[in-house]
């Protein structure tokens, strides 16, 4: 008997579990089994029957254990792509987690266990050839839509897998998964004639003359095709019990059309194709040569200033790709702060497109994600998950403002989107564009040493200047006797903008009212119980709030430490900003973008909206404005404390600033008017502030790649960063001290006497205790060359426990080249 084997992967996050079990593949399932498929399978001493996925084929298993067989296959196709299977290895391997966490994001969106199969019947033209068809036919004819499991379960067939698959490969039958059991594919009633070789005599003879309502149905259907009952009720003003009379008689057939949940809702204009400028033309044929084989690069970073059309490059080789029959995945930092991005791509190519982000309910999700699998669309948009769309034929992907820090990911699996893309293009056969104005320093660095293509545009579209940018030192004002937030330079240009009835944008990066609130006569600061961080005051609520957890507590009004009154606000957010600006020039529409203003869904779109619209004079707001808005009237950016995120003691602190800063700077001077920028700060002299004065990116990055290579921070090291959390401080830090020994002596091992510069730790973490968990830190910087050595004993001690410590309710993160080590 003819026999073969499957590698197993048990449906369970449980590390112990986490390897692939060998079962046997019977001769009834050998013909159907492929890898990607989810089984049926018995597990453990008990034979407990359990979910699993089919990870591999074999032919042959040399073992002396008594193999179990496969119970049943639950899908008759793959729900997951033998690339995406082998994408999910690497990246177990690379960012230290289970294989079952690294397949979270590439299975299908909703519950796993949840995932079912169905059956539904497609033609009923077709005349069974054999006896099994028959009974699968007729059932399904009985029936209607069921589940895969029902109808094996039912009609008992061998072999029922081969002639579920002959029958849908003649498009007989067809199958879908549905997500979860909770959410349920949208659909309407639909209305045709049951055979289009009908003549208009036959409909007349069949109707009957006295019939007339039901003759009018009949013709217009012939004439017009398919269409949904509703609108066919509508147009003839007519009812559906007419319509169920025509299907009595056998004329017509009511059915049930699926319709997708649309995640746009609002009507978007159609975006014309634009000439490209020569410089833009020489970006866009580069990448072509390699696309139409002219040249073997296939990874590309565009370096191109804020404003220099970027956009319209990626949709032209969008359709170059659509010519070409092959998908496309056009990645964006957050789908909600990049509407006008989104609105070009829909506006050039309409309803091929697929959208993927977070804000989908689960319905809308899931419609998006089948549409993507079963092919009905060739274009992607996302933020960081959608890279892992299940695009058929992918040829491209591109991710706009690469630099940003939400491509990293913050739960298991904590991937890098660029990384992933670059793996998943190398496998697929694909391209890579990267797009930024401030590229990442891995990114560049790449690009220096020839692992990517390197284009550069310097100017912007339409011969646009690029705005200047004047720095105001917030130190001599205060020696000027000036203590607002605003410098005289802001407030005239303020002024001076309102006058020409232009638009102002206002950047601060730290929400709240005030940022903490402290006692002048001893120190106490009122920090939250639960993250021993400094509460932030939010004067809407009238409350203190933590911004890690959102508990909150009342103002006190003595100081509880000293009982002194002397206990005040202090520092200031983009909710005290806007009330100075209201009092300030009280004669402007002022609108204000942050976490807090944007916390209901489409309300990002209505607040960009008023600003297109130019029902808002004046914008304030965190980084979300500083991503993608493009918006001619604007003429003036206020950046209000440039010094906020070059404060944080966090290697990349620098490169968040001169980006921030940059970004921001870029959304002034769109238009036809030229744009200025007003950057106050208290360091003047730092070399990131300086640099993106001068908007001299090549002079940071210079100045910052030397600094990284001489204290070893990444592009030339991987930084592992070992987060050990749990609610009992006590053993939270012994974990850490034993945890910390063992890795430290093969670090030794390596290095000898300078091994302290390869392992820092253990100790409390820069925020040392969020959400009741205190936190603390190893750090561990691995070379290349002993990468795949030391990312193996991380593994083994923290993931899989050989060293049986004790964890009890202690829990574990590994974080490689992590975006923050607070």
């Amino acid at each position: 008997m003819a026999i073969r084997y499957g590698q197993v992967l048990i449906d369970s996050y449980a590390a112990q579990l986490d390897r692939l079990f060998t079962y046997i593949i019977d001769e009834d399932f050998i013909d159907i089994a492929r890898e990607g498929m989810r089984v049926v399978v018995p597990f453990g001493m008990g034979n407990r029957v359990t979910k699993g996925l089919l990870v591999s084929i074999e032919d042959e298993f040399d073992s002396e254990y008594q193999l179990k067989s496969i119970i049943d296959f639950l899908d008759d196709k793959p729900i997951i792509s033998k690339e995406m299977l082998d994408l999910g290895y690497w990246m177990k391997d690379e960012y230290l987690c289970t294989f079952f966490e690294a397949l979270q994001p590439i299975l299908p969106p909703g519950d796993y266990k949840q995932i079912n199969t169905f059956v539904e019947l497609l033609s009923t033209d077709y005349s069974p050839k054999v006896k099994e068809e028959k009974q699968i036919i007729d059932y399904l004819k009985d029936k209607g839509m069921v589940l895969l499991s029902d109808l094996k379960k039912d009609l008992q067939v061998s072999y029922i897998n081969k002639y579920l698959n002959e029958l849908e490969g003649l498009r007989v039958i067809e199958t879908t998964i549905d997500i979860t059991t909770s959410v349920k594919k949208k659909k309407e009633k639909w209305i045709r004639l049951l055979s289009d070789k009908l003549t208009q005599d036959d409909i007349h003879k069949l109707v009957g003359k006295r019939a007339k309502k039901q003759l009018e149905i009949a013709m217009y259907l012939y004439k017009h095709g398919d269409m949904s009952v509703s609108s066919l009720l509508k147009e003839l003003n007519t009812s559906l019990s007419t319509a169920r009379a025509l299907e009595e008689k056998g004329l017509a057939s009511i059915y049930e059309m699926e319709i997708y949940r649309e995640p746009i809702k609002r009507t978007i204009p159609k975006y014309d194709k634009h000439r490209l400028n020569d410089k833009q033309a020489k970006v866009f044929n580069r990448i072509l040569s390699s696309i139409n084989g002219l040249s073997r690069e296939n990874k590309f970073l565009i370096h191109g200033v804020t404003g220099s059309g970027k956009t319209e490059i990626y949709l032209q080789l969008v359709e170059e790709m659509l010519k070409k029959d092959m998908g496309s995945i056009i990645l964006v930092p957050e789908i909600a702060l990049t509407p006008q991005t989104i609105d070009r791509f829909v506006g050039r190519f309409g309803d091929n497109i697929a959208i993927l982000h977070s804000r989908l309910s689960q319905g809308e999700r899931f419609d998006q994600w089948r549409r993507i699998r079963e092919g009905r669309v060739k274009i992607v948009i996302g933020a960081r998950s959608a890279v892992f769309a299940p695009l058929k034929n992918l040829g491209l992907i591109i991710i706009d403002e690469e630099h940003e820090s939400t491509y990293k990911s913050s739960q298991n699996p904590k991937y890098n989107t660029v990384e992933v893309a670059e793996k998943r293009v190398d496998r697929e056969g694909g391209y890579l564009v990267l797009g930024s104005a401030t590229p990442s320093l891995d990114s560049y660095r790449k690009a220096q040493e020839g692992n990517m293509v390197l284009l550069e545009l310097k100017d912007r579209v339409n011969h646009q200047i690029m705005p200047e940018i004047r720095l105001v030192d917030m130190r001599d004002e205060l020696m000027m006797g000036n203590r607002s937030i605003f410098s005289l330079e802001l407030e005239e240009e303020i002024r001076r903008a309102l006058d020409d009835k232009k638009q102002i944008i206002l950047f601060l990066n730290r929400r709240g009212f005030s940022t903490f609130v402290s006692c002048r006569k001893c120190g106490y600061v009122v920090k939250c119980d639960s993250c021993e961080i400094s509460m932030t005051y939010y004067k809407n609520i009238n409350r203190l709030r933590c911004n890690y957890c959102g508990q909150t507590k009342r103002i006190p009004h003595v100081c509880p430490s000293c009982k002194s009154k002397y206990i005040k606000y202090f520092g200031i957010g983009t909710e005290k900003v806007e009330e100075l600006v209201r009092e300030s020039f009280p004669e402007a529409r002022v609108a204000r973008m942050d976490g807090d203003t944007t916390s209901r869904k489409g309300s990002h779109d209505r607040i960009l909206e008023e600003m297109k619209n130019k029902k808002v004079d004046i914008l304030i707001g965190t980084q979300m404005i500083s991503k993608g808005l493009d918006f001619e009237d604007v003429v003036l950016v206020g950046i209000i404390a440039a010094d906020t995120s070059l404060n944080l003691p966090d290697y990349k602190s620098p490169e968040r600033t001169f980006q921030l800063i940059t970004q921001v700077a870029g959304r002034a001077g769109r238009g036809d008017s030229k744009g200025r920028v007003i950057l106050q700060t208290y360091n003047p002299d730092h070399y990131s502030i300086r640099h993106a004065k001068k908007q001299d990116y090549l002079g940071f990055y210079d100045h910052e790649i030397r600094l990284r290579k001489e204290f070893l921070y990444p592009p030339f090291i991987d930084l592992v960063n070992i987060l050990i959390y749990g609610e009992d401080k006590q053993g939270v830090g012994k974990l850490s001290k034993e945890i910390y020994n063992i890795i430290k002596d093969e670090v030794y091992n390596i290095y000898r006497d300078s091994y302290g510069d390869y392992i820092i730790g253990p100790y409390p973490a820069a925020l040392e205790k969020i959400k009741g968990n205190y936190r603390y830190q190893i750090i561990v910087k691995i070379e290349d060359a002993y990468k795949e050595k030391l990312k193996r004993l991380i593994n083994r001690v923290c993931i899989y426990n050989e060293g049986n410590l004790k964890m009890d309710d202690i829990r574990i993160s590994i974080d490689i080249n992590p975006n923050t080590i607070l």
